[in-house]
This record gives structure tokens, sequence and C-alpha cells, in this order.
């Protein structure tokens, strides 16, 4: 079975959550992984929120940083992986020294070990280049690599939907074998 990889992109607060919840909810056996730090009580609070939010059968695996090493354990028996969010992942991986190069590798092994899953695949990440060009290094770097990383999953992605004010629309759909988009 060929596995189906769906990333739902769009800006703080646009809903892509929401609509990945939504589209995670028709499976039965779900393996929730949210890559957030709740080092405030704010974010804390917000993740307390986002649990409650989930239904309680899914299983939710924290997990800031090795996501490979958590996919590759996780047994056959989910129909469905979500992770929430690829972006969080990228700043928690800058944070903890890595370069580009690095993350970039974590990232194209996650995509490896998440095509060899049986489960369908739903990634949530942040569009990050429709502002202006970060004043700092650092926000400089964690654009350009965000970047890099939300491309490299929408070309291993079958589907891909960015969600404006609450509304997904599809960029790229899954076309029948032997034919091309013209």
């Amino acid at each position: 079975m060929m596995n189906k990889i769906t990333l739902i992109l769009g800006g703080a607060r646009s809903g892509k959550s929401s609509y990945a919840l939504c589209l995670a909810k028709k499976y039965k056996k779900v393996a929730f992984i949210a890559t957030c730090l709740g080092l405030d009580k704010e974010m804390q609070e917000r993740i307390r929120l986002h649990k409650e939010s989930r239904p309680k059968h899914w299983k939710t695996f924290e997990e800031p940083k090795d996501l490979s090493r958590l996919i590759g354990k996780l047994d056959n028996g989910f129909d469905c992986i979500l992770i929430d969010c690829l972006t969080l992942l990228v700043s928690n991986l800058i944070l903890s020294k890595n370069t580009q190069e690095q993350i970039l590798e974590k990232i194209e092994e996650l995509l490896a070990v998440l095509s060899k899953k049986k489960a369908r695949v739903i990634l949530v990440s942040n569009e990050v280049g429709l502002g202006l060009v970060p004043v700092n290094k650092l926000g400089r770097d964690f654009r350009d690599i965000a970047g890099r990383v939300n491309q490299m999953a929408a070309r291993n992605a079958d589907k891909v939907f960015f969600v404006v004010a609450g509304i997904p629309l599809k960029i790229k759909a899954c076309l029948p074998a032997g034919r091309e988009d013209k």
C-alpha cells in the first residue's frame, strides 16, 4: 500500500491544526505527535487546551526533537500519524545548536521513516515565507530552514493544503498514475 502523506500549511492561528484534527478524526487509531515544549505557564496552558481538544482514545506522544526514533518504535497498528508541528521541531533543533545541514538531514530521515509506516500521515507546519525579512540572523535562519523543510515535506506529500482564515485550500493533489498536471 502506498503511504499517503498530507501536509497542512498556514500562518499563525490560520486553523491548520483544527483542520488536521478534522482530517484525523476519521481514523480509529491515531498517534498524535506533539513537538511543542511548554517552557512557560502560558505555553503550558495552551498545551493543556490542545490536549483537551483531541479525542481521548488517541495516543499522544510528546517529542520535541527526535521524531525519527519515536516513529521508528511505533507499531504498525496506527491508522494515522499526526505531527503538529514541523516548525516547532525546526525551532527546537535550531535552539539545540543543530546546523541547517543537520536539521535537513533529520527531516529527510523523518520522511523516510514515515514512508515505511502503513499509517496515513498528516503533517502540520507554519508557512513562514509570506512576511517581512526578519531583522536578526536567528530569525532569518529559522525562516530559511523552515521554508526548506516545508518544501521537502511538500515534495513527499500526496496532498498539500494551505489554510487561510480556517478555510483549507488544496494546493497539491495526488493525480492518477500516468496523468500529469498541464
